[in-house]
């Protein structure tokens, strides 16, 4: 610190889209580690797959399953009694809906509380990530005549946990497309 100036505090060096998509990162991070899978990332996302996610081994009739996905995060009020209704860039639904991929492909949603302050919470016993993600497929959705957006439809019983994960790789291991 230069003489005479006054220290104010640490200030935000990162955005709050940043702050999200970090912790959305954290949020995957967290899940396939616990249920024992490797995560890779792209070195580009120019296909709509931000993550990875690979098994190790023979896992049905398939060795090494894999799965895409592309990873997104909102605080906004998407959230209903039964669903999420998030809205999707359109190059993301297209790239995400085909059925001509060898690994298929999945789309998370992070909910976020709207305050940062209440995304985490610590204590010597355990650390909180609030809220929660939720997994759609969008494989072999219909074509939209939208031109910019489509709203998807995330049932809330789609909650991308350590046992959704297991399932959907154990799914893909038996040639079944999540």
């Amino acid at each position: 610190m230069q003489p005479g100036r006054i220290y104010h505090g640490p200030q935000l060096l990162v955005d709050i889209n940043q702050q999200k998509e970090q912790f959305s990162n954290a949020y995957l991070q967290a899940i396939t580690s616990v249920a024992g899978y490797s995560l890779y990332k792209p070195a580009v996302d120019d296909d709509s797959v931000d993550w990875g996610i690979a098994a190790t081994g023979l896992m049905g009739r398939i060795r090494a399953p894999r799965l895409e996905l592309q990873l997104k995060s909102t605080s906004r009020d998407v959230l209903n009694d039964n669903a999420i209704r998030y809205s999707l860039k359109l190059k993301n639904y297209n790239d995400l809906r085909m059925v001509d991929f060898a690994v298929p492909r999945i789309l998370i949603v992070v909910l976020l509380p709207d305050n940062l302050s209440e995304w985490v919470q610590q204590s010597e016993e355990e650390l909180c990530m609030r809220y929660c993600g939720y997994w759609l497929s969008l494989f072999v959705m219909p074509e939209t005549r939208n031109t910019s957006t489509v709203t998807v439809t995330m049932p809330r019983n789609n909650q991308f946990t350590v046992a959704a994960l297991q399932s959907i790789m154990q799914g893909i291991g038996q040639g079944v497309q999540p």
